[in-house]
């Protein structure tokens, strides 16, 4: 079973920038990051391919939000810049056993988790 490890969350204040991390122990292949805020339902932020050359974000994060991957520490990181307050949420990691790149939105492709980190946007 691969286990997925979440860092690097915490309080900012708007306008502000975080790094998180994720550290995959074992193997996986496309990895993304979704994003849960208090009442409301998970939604997907961003995903990148094994390889790297393919990245998707939501609308909203666009142009503020990176995701990138380091293969040889089996980590995947996201990159977040001019945060607002709404986005505040727990961040969860999300990783493929598959060598697909299809749906990489879609919460339902991704077959391993981590517990969350948390980020908080002050205004």
């Amino acid at each position: 079973q691969v286990q997925l490890v979440e860092s690097g969350g915490g309080l900012v204040q708007a306008g502000g920038s975080l790094r998180l991390s994720c550290a995959a122990f074992g193997r996986t292949f496309a990895m993304a990051w979704f994003r849960q805020a208090p009442g409301e339902e998970r939604e997907f932020v961003a995903a990148i391919t094994w390889s790297g050359y393919t990245t998707d974000y939501t609308d909203s994060v666009k142009g503020r939000f990176s995701i990138s991957r380091d293969n040889a520490r089996n980590t995947v990181y996201l990159h977040m810049n001019s945060l607002k307050p709404e986005d505040t949420a727990v961040y969860y990691c999300a990783g493929r056993r598959s060598l697909s790149t299809d749906a990489l939105g879609r919460s339902f492709s991704y077959n391993y988790w981590g517990r969350g980190t948390q980020v908080t946007v002050s205004s």
